[in-house]
């Protein structure tokens, strides 16, 4: 029986409010992105130079730029990240392809991550503080911020690898198994690759919480100014210095708005270059198929 005019106009008008509805959401995070970023570089643009970047902090961040302080964040990002990548996507393949989804073991070691990622990031932070400053003696340090944050970017590596992992087609895990491919040349050389975004994905929520980390790092890697010699140095992350600024040094407004766009400008570069990879990723997949 076909639908009535009156039925039609109903879907039409219901379809068309849920278009407007998804334009109008979008609209909003657009919006308050641009008025976040445009505050920014009305607070602190006229501040940014290339001084700026490679100086040290000078009168508790007033002077000076923040050399020592990019330095730093970026030896802690990178001992994050080199912790955490193989763990996190090695734990999500087991999980993924060699683990059982109705298991006890998968599902325990599920449930745990996703507990794990509920934590807050002040708990991460007193558990570094406890294991790795006090516990394993490697006090306030660079070294210790990033272990501090490898745990925190597990549960985000390990759910977004697994979850890309088992959207792969099973045609894609038959097709190797009747050319006699092995399951560990399967997973290197055909899953991966087919699932380059979701680890994308993953790679870029964890360095944006990472690289915007506050509190955890607060009682672990310490937040010293200076030029860090070696990693078992104390160092001030960007987040950790515009906090400092914003809220303990008097006249600091400036350089936190100047530090903040910095740190926007980072995370955005950092955007482009991991979907520029994983599309690149995805574009050999499909020319050598």
């Amino acid at each position: 029986m076909s639908e009535t005019v009156p039925g039609k106009l109903i879907h039409f008008r219901r379809d068309r409010l849920v278009e407007w509805t998804v334009y109008s959401v979008a609209f909003l995070v657009c919006a308050t992105f641009v008025w976040i970023a445009g505050d920014l570089v009305r607070g602190g643009i006229a501040h940014l130079s290339w001084d700026f970047l490679v100086d040290s902090p000078r009168d508790a961040g007033r002077a000076g730029g923040i050399g020592s302080v990019l330095v730093s964040t970026v030896l802690i990002l990178a001992v994050a990240l080199m912790v955490a990548l193989p763990l996190g996507w090695a734990t999500a393949a087991l999980l993924a392809e060699y683990v059982p989804a109705d298991s006890s073991f998968g599902l325990a070691v599920r449930y745990s991550i996703q507990v794990l990622a509920g934590v807050p990031s002040i708990v991460f932070g007193l558990f570094g503080n406890a294991f790795f400053s006090i516990y394993l003696g490697m006090g306030f340090s660079i070294l210790s911020g990033g272990l501090t944050l490898a745990c925190m970017l597990l549960p985000i590596l390990i759910s977004t690898a697994d979850a890309g992992l088992r959207a792969v087609p099973d045609a894609y895990r038959l097709s190797a198994a009747a050319l006699g491919i092995s399951r560990t040349a399967t997973l290197l050389h055909l899953l991966l690759p087919a699932a380059a975004p979701a680890l994308a994905a993953g790679l870029l929520l964890g360095v944006g919480r990472a690289i915007a980390e506050t509190a955890a790092l607060l009682f672990t890697s310490g937040y010293v100014d200076r030029m860090p010699d070696s990693l078992l140095d104390s160092g001030r992350t960007l987040a950790v210095h515009i906090f400092d600024l914003s809220m303990n040094v008097s006249g600091g407004d400036v350089p936190a708005h100047a530090s903040a766009l910095v740190l926007i400008i980072a995370l955005l570069l950092i955007n482009v270059v991991a979907m520029r990879l994983a599309a690149g990723w995805q574009r050999r997949k499909m020319v050598s198929e």
